[in-house]
């Protein structure tokens, strides 16, 4: 039977053959994580619920807000993407936003409880030309008291020391799927070059944002490959957004069939198991998400989610609707 090539914890390393002694020393081999999503559902949550315990308040939330900064005419052929250049959504390109705008923005989501502020821009790799602008833009937030985000597409080294030496404490860039299945969703960057631009991340000092997309049409093998592939990240993401396919109208994906609503339960529970520290985020597809399914998966471990109401450019649960699903589970946010 074929395997995913995981990548073992020396990955986010120079490139370069992996030693034996590293390979052996993988932490969660991917029969593993497929072990864990064939676990009966009630199992898997139990454990998912006990490591949780571990090492949080289980009744704690994080709350981040994303702004998108500048939108569309990204030259990435994802097929997930809204913003992708390459498909016919009917969004058009914008411009990088103007620092008081995003300041505006910022303080408008510290306000409603959000304690970090994430600004996106559809680039396929940051310019230098643009980072004097994204570096004030950090900041201002953090001038606002709030931990800052950006995702910007590849970096250099030198990129990445200079968003640090703003003050940045995280950098998103998600692996999206599992390797195998990654040319099937993306032809216009490498799985490589994601490794490289997340271990430029790591020699900065900034914290890592990494997770994945669900519902793509992927298998369950494929989805415990891309779990692998960010648990045996050495060391494994501070935060791991899970995402749910937003199907958008335009891209190739628009008619993937919808993930089980378990399934999507059984990758977050998953996911806490093999990165038991991390702060595991319900991210995009939480609008289409009832309260119930949204319970599971903060039983199953998630304890950080997209706060507001815009996501990017798709929906997400409005402010109102959060605060009281809240009060009913008796859930508060950090901070």
């Amino acid at each position: 039977m074929s395997t995913v090539s995981v990548i073992p914890v020396d990955a986010l390393r120079p490139r370069g053959a992996a030693t034996e002694a590293a390979q052996a020393a993988t932490r969660w081999p991917l029969e593993r994580v497929e072990a864990l999503y064939e676990l009966p559902f009630l199992d898997l949550l139990y454990q998912a619920q006990q490591v949780h315990r571990a090492h949080f308040d289980a009744n704690q939330v994080q709350l981040s807000t994303l702004l998108s900064i500048k939108t569309g005419g990204c030259a990435e052929d994802c097929g997930y993407c809204s913003q992708s250049a390459h498909h016919d959504t009917g969004l058009a390109a914008g411009k990088l936003m103007a620092l008081d705008e995003v300041v505006e923005a910022a303080r408008a989501a510290r306000e409603q409880g959000a304690t970090r502020f994430c600004m996106g821009a559809a680039w396929r790799s940051l310019k230098d030309r643009d980072l004097e602008r994204v570096a004030a833009m950090i900041g201002a937030v953090k001038d606002l008291g709030m931990e800052s985000c950006v995702t910007l597409g590849m970096l250099s080294a030198e990129q990445a020391q200079a968003l640090k030496d703003a003050g940045l404490d995280y950098y998103n860039h998600n692996l999206d799927t599992s390797p195998e299945y990654y040319g099937s969703i993306v032809s216009t960057r490498t799985y490589q070059d994601r490794l490289d631009t997340l271990a430029h991340v790591r020699d900065a000092g900034i914290h890592v944002c990494c997770g994945g997309i669900v519902g793509m049409g992927e298998s369950r093998r494929q989805r415990a490959g891309l779990v692998a592939q960010l648990a045996n990240l050495d060391p494994y993401p501070e935060s791991v957004p899970i995402n749910n396919l937003v199907a958008v109208e335009g891209t190739p994906l628009e008619h993937a069939r919808p993930i089980d609503p378990f399934e999507f339960v059984r990758t977050v529970a998953v996911a806490r198991i093999t990165m038991p520290k991390a702060m595991v985020r319900l991210s995009a597809g939480r609008q289409q998400m009832d309260d119930a399914l949204q319970a599971l998966c903060f039983a199953a471990g998630a304890n950080s989610i997209f706060y507001g109401d815009t996501l990017l450019t798709t929906g997400n649960p409005q402010v109102q609707r959060d605060r009281e699903l809240f009060e009913r589970l008796g859930l508060r946010a950090c901070g």
